[in-house]
């Protein structure tokens, strides 16, 4: 047994507001999370004298812990490992510790932890995976409940550990580099091998912690992520995730993240499950490829990153130096780089308009700055090509620079050369990028187009004053319009617990979906009642009554078939358009009864307009999602969506919209008129107050098409998708 003296910084649990049970647990759980953070003292169950063996290394990183924590060997083997003590037993060990790491087969984890859990052991790290074979059958659920029951946080299983570098705790079973780069990043991942490649990326962030969670059983990335949030070096949140676990949470800890302005970026891999089982709802189709992760992002100004590279440059972007560290770009219109290459430049003006990465337009005063520092024939524009004779490099690029900074157009700048080693010496770029840093609080950056021949002395040495070097063009380049993204105030999250509508709608409706069989009559009652303008229906189901609804509502009408168990009405040619006399509508009725079934409606014919299609679908995570996407025949040019997390505001419903490349259409091309887009805002904010109020009462609902012209948005179909007790409940459509 090992103790050492206690050196580590008092626990600090980050703030908390008591107002109800769920605070009070919210309260535990992060008291016991920091007692694994920061534990003070460990078991190391599993310790080995055998090299290289997951318990030898275990000993020595958390050995290597700066803030020493009284630590105690465990493995009956042994009686002694490396000089140091070795106790048989979990039991022997003679307090009850902040941290238990278990670095035993799978057969031994539920004895093990169940040992912990009896002791009062406060928390628990899981390095095997824990796998459910037939031998072990529920062995997840049992050590979930286990620790549950106990109060005991929980890492892992299926993780590497964590290193808290702020707090000097190193609880991992595998050779990490030492020390790890202090810095202002949490990283927290679902990914031992990101793990792994982000502390050996040799870039310019540090971190203040890192954890590898694995599959999350007990302690989520929410929690983690509340306690990074609470340290003071904490100025972005990276997170590496394949799933949303205990969402509610999660959404907490993403709106303290906003509201701190603490950058948020985020690799998610894999879709969301919603809307995949959902074949009948166009929306849950729409939205099960990636729309949880969409409307996450979205809803708390997340930073959605495609690939490691995007990755790293964004966080370097947002953590090297006096322009890092999760502080804002200024304001402006755009980016400004300079080159040394008119190709290259060419290059990068072509990507940037591919990834929608804006240029500032420069003003008179620079592009004069810039006419008096460039040699004849050079252009004084945004991008920059620079390069004449290459005379004085290093006085033209900083004067460049400092000019493109200057603009109060201009957001962030950035020298777009490769940084190559210089054969002779050369520094000249390097230099010119200090000094021009130095003069200016906006961000500058060194974009460069090829990692493999970036200089890495040169890059070390600028990062070591406070320039991110981007290593990639696309990546930089998309790093750079998260800064820019960053610096765009946005709409306040989304908050579910503060939309409260009537509870005399939810009364009326709640049944009424419950039951099954509806009308499509009854469910655009159900739109009307939520402010969604919707065409006049009637429900009918003989030849007499078909005639006669015509006759009600006024010619030309629609008639559809309104059986229960049809939920594509194209798709069985379900639909008549345009009757014009009794006799039309007659007809129509004898064809779909003899084939469909004898329900049928009658509806009002909607004037012409662009068609969109408006839905909710229910994420297994997050719950009710709103889907917005082109509509009718549309879908078939436009294949793209827009998913976001209710309530939506009508200016936020008005962004989703101007997203989308169908807002070329709404706003009228070849002769069409354009369509009300604030009639279109208020149908997205009445189906946003529906999806809160029934959300949890449905597994879809589409309204399809929504027929949007100059005079307002009405919809003229609509489907729901009960979600009722067995998966084989009845759609129901108008």
């Amino acid at each position: 047994m090992t103790t050492p003296p206690m050196t580590t910084p008092p626990m600090t649990t980050p703030p908390t507001r008591m107002t109800s049970r769920a605070s009070a647990d919210t309260r535990d759980q992060a008291a016991v999370v920091t007692a694994m953070l920061e534990a003070r003292s460990i078991a190391l169950v599993g310790a080995s004298a055998r090299p290289d063996s997951l318990g030898a290394r275990m000993i020595g990183q958390v050995a290597r812990s700066p803030s020493r924590p009284r630590t105690y060997l465990v493995n009956p083997r042994y009686t002694e490992i490396n000089g140091e003590p070795c106790l048989p037993r979990l039991a022997d060990v003679p307090e009850p510790v902040d941290l238990v790491l278990l670095a035993v087969p799978d057969r031994a984890l539920e004895e093990q932890l169940g040992h912990a859990a009896r002791r009062g052991d406060r928390s628990a790290l899981i390095f095997g995976y824990a796998l459910d074979l037939p031998a072990t059958h529920g062995l997840r659920n049992r050590l979930a409940a286990m620790a549950t029951s106990a109060g005991m946080a929980m890492c892992g299983p299926a993780c590497m550990g964590f290193l808290n570098v702020t707090r000097g705790l190193r609880a991992v079973g595998y050779l990490e580099p030492d020390p790890v780069p202090a810095g202002s990043a949490a990283l927290i991942t679902h990914s031992g091998s990101v793990f792994f490649a982000m502390l050996r990326a040799r870039r310019g962030f540090g971190f203040s912690l890192v954890v590898s969670s694995g599959q999350e059983l007990v302690t989520t990335t929410a929690a983690y992520a509340r306690y990074a949030l609470g340290l003071a070096e904490t100025r972005v949140l990276a997170l590496v995730l394949e799933a949303i676990r205990d969402a509610a949470e999660l959404r907490s800890v993403l709106a303290s993240a906003q509201a701190r302005d603490v950058p948020v970026v985020l690799l998610s891999a894999g879709g969301s499950e919603a809307g995949k089982a959902l074949v009948s709802a166009h929306s849950g189709a729409l939205a099960a490829a990636d729309g949880a992760w969409e409307a996450l992002a979205a809803a708390y100004g997340i930073h959605r990153v495609r690939d490691l590279a995007e990755l790293a440059d964004t966080l370097e972007l947002f953590s090297v130096g006096q322009h890092g560290a999760g502080r804002r770009a200024a304001p402006g219109t755009g980016i400004a780089t300079v080159h040394d290459s008119g190709l290259e430049r060419a290059h990068v003006a072509d990507l940037a308009a591919e990834l929608n990465v804006p240029f500032a337009p420069i003003g008179q005063t620079t592009a004069g700055r810039l006419a008096a520092a460039l040699e004849p024939g050079l252009a004084p524009a945004n991008p920059l090509d620079a390069w004449g004779t290459g005379r004085g490099a290093e006085s033209l690029f900083t004067e460049c620079l400092a000019a493109m900074a200057a603009d109060p157009a201009v957001a962030a700048v950035a020298l777009a050369v490769d940084l190559v080693p210089e054969l002779d010496g050369d520094q000249s770029y390097p230099q010119a990028v200090l000094t021009a840093a130095s003069g200016t609080t906006k961000p500058v950056a060194v974009l460069t187009g090829l990692p493999a021949a970036v200089d890495p002395v040169g890059a070390a040495r600028l990062r070591a004053a406070g320039v991110p070097v981007l290593e990639g063009t696309r990546s930089g380049l998309l790093a750079l319009r998260h800064l820019l993204d960053h610096a765009a105030p946005g709409d306040p999250p989304p908050d579910p617990t503060s939309t409260d509508p009537p509870a005399a709608r939810r009364q009326r409706w709640a049944p009424v979906l419950a039951e099954g069989r509806l009308s499509g009559a009854v469910l655009l009652d159900l739109l009307r009642d939520y402010g969604i303008p919707a065409v006049r229906a009637r429900a009918v189901c003989t030849r007499a009554g078909a005639v006669a609804a015509a006759a009600e509502i006024g010619y030309p009408v629609v008639v559809k078939t309104d059986e229960p168990r049809i939920a594509h009405k194209s798709d069985v040619a379900g639909v008549r358009l345009g009757l014009g006399d009794p006799g039309a509508v007659g007809a129509a009725y004898d064809d779909l009864a003899a084939r469909l079934g004898p329900r049928v409606l009658v509806c009002q014919t909607a004037a012409p307009g662009t068609e969109l299609a408006l839905g909710v679908v229910r994420d297994p995570a997050l719950g009710p999602l709103l889907v917005v996407s082109a509509g009718g025949v549309l879908i078939e040019i436009f294949s793209e969506r827009a998913v976001v997390l209710p309530p939506v505001t009508r200016s936020s419903a008005l962004a989703v919209l101007a997203r989308l490349r169908l807002a070329a259409v709404l706003a009228g091309v070849r002769g069409q008129l354009p369509a009300d887009l604030g009639a279109i805002a208020d149908a997205i904010v009445a189906l946003s107050r529906l999806a809160c109020d029934l959300g949890d009462v449905l597994d879809a609902l589409d309204i399809n098409p929504l027929i949007c012209g100059p005079s307002g948005a009405v919809a003229a179909d609509v489907l729901v998708v009960p979600r009722p007790l067995n998966p084989d409940a009845a759609r129901m459509r108008t």
